[in-house]
């Protein structure tokens, strides 16, 4: 198995790109996928969580929820940026990532969202941060290296 395969434009992509593509717009959807339904209110999906989670989600300021669909929806697109070869990808996981913090300061610095989501959340948002700081390294080492055009 050869490490890069050929493309159209004479370029070649490593095999990785399209695993971290792939996997990261997945990872993403299901972030989009939690965000619209968390808006619309979507009585299965929200029938998980108790009646003080319910409040604190659906008490979001405007402000943050923007915020948060800044985030998510950067984080989708930079994804497929990513499986298109567009430097773009770095900027769109790069928007995504300064709206995570965002709104992890405000969740957890300005709210009470410790108390009423708990540790494995708290957690989790660590994770997501993670990811999120990990895909804009990676989508600016393959610009960098001429991946990305």
């Amino acid at each position: 198995m050869t490490d890069t395969m050929p493309e159209a434009d004479g370029r070649r992509t490593p095999w990785h790109l399209w695993v971290v593509g792939v996997v990261s717009l997945l990872w993403n959807a299901m972030g989009a996928a939690d965000y619209v339904l968390t808006q619309m209110r979507f009585e299965p999906y929200m029938s998980g969580f108790s009646e003080a989670q319910l409040a604190f989600f659906y008490g979001f300021p405007t402000w943050a929820v923007v915020n948060w669909a800044l985030g998510v929806w950067s984080a989708v697109a930079g994804s497929i940026l990513l499986l298109v070869r567009l430097k773009w990808a770095f900027w769109a996981f790069l928007v995504s990532l300064a709206a995570l913090i965002v709104g992890t300061i405000y969740w957890y610095g300005f709210t009470d969202a410790y108390a009423v989501t708990g540790m494995g959340a708290a957690i989790f948002n660590g994770v997501l941060v993670i990811v999120a700081l990990l895909l804009a390294v990676y989508a600016r080492m393959m610009a960098k290296a001429g991946v990305l055009r």
